[in-house]
């Protein structure tokens, strides 16, 4: 199996252990009824569990573009050790895209999705002809 593989394997128990994470934040901090609940009524959560929400939305919104980098650099054998160096940096990003939201931290949050596109664009530019 190709690094890229490996990593997108990595990138779905990162996706359930993200959910895990939001929901834990989110849903625990509106009560263990409201959680254990059908959650019809709005409730207002603390914002680092608004900052890990939207976190895990981001994540859903690259993960595509990470799958199909992945399943297309090993279906044409386009894989490199720069592609592969491309997957772990998206992946170990999107690993510390968590915690650098969830602070709050002024602009380390934009760093870190940043260098995560970049890891995106080392697996990008081998289909390109690049």
């Amino acid at each position: 199996m190709t690094p890229e593989l490996t990593y997108l394997a990595y990138a779905v128990i990162l996706l359930i252990a993200h959910a895990i994470i939001q929901a834990t934040f989110s849903d625990l901090s509106k009560g263990l009824g409201w959680a254990l609940g059908p959650q019809d009524e709005e409730r207002d959560q603390p914002p680092v569990a608004g900052r890990i929400e939207r976190a895990l939305g981001n994540y859903l919104e690259t993960l595509p573009a990470f799958i199909a980098l992945a399943l297309a650099l090993a279906v044409t054998g386009l894989n490199t050790e720069t592609t592969a160096l491309g997957a772990a940096i998206w992946f170990w990003a999107r690993v510390a895209y968590i915690p650098a939201y969830a602070s709050g931290i002024p602009m380390v949050r934009s760093v870190v999705w940043f260098i995560s596109l970049a890891g995106l664009v080392m697996m990008m530019l081998p289909l390109l002809g690049a």
